[in-house]
């Protein structure tokens, strides 16, 4: 019994002292401006959907092509 709630005796440590080195830590870190996250943010947005939609395009032609193909040789 005595070596379990050492355990977690060390466990609460050891959670403590990783909480205190994370806030270390982040206080080092650079963040950048509001208007550079939300510029990225925004390039990140457009391209997901051009990236979408030019997959959606692929994908009826490749369809397409394919029905025709099928339906040919069947």
């Amino acid at each position: 019994m005595k070596e379990f709630f050492q355990k977690i005796r060390d466990s609460l440590r050891n959670a403590i002292e990783f909480i205190k080195d994370t806030r270390k830590e982040l206080k080092n870190v650079s963040w950048p401006p509001r208007h550079e996250v939300t510029g990225t943010t925004v390039v990140v947005i457009v391209a997901v959907f051009f990236f979408g939609f030019f997959l959606y395009v692929v994908d009826v032609i490749v369809r397409s092509a394919m029905n025709l193909v099928l339906h040919r040789l069947g």
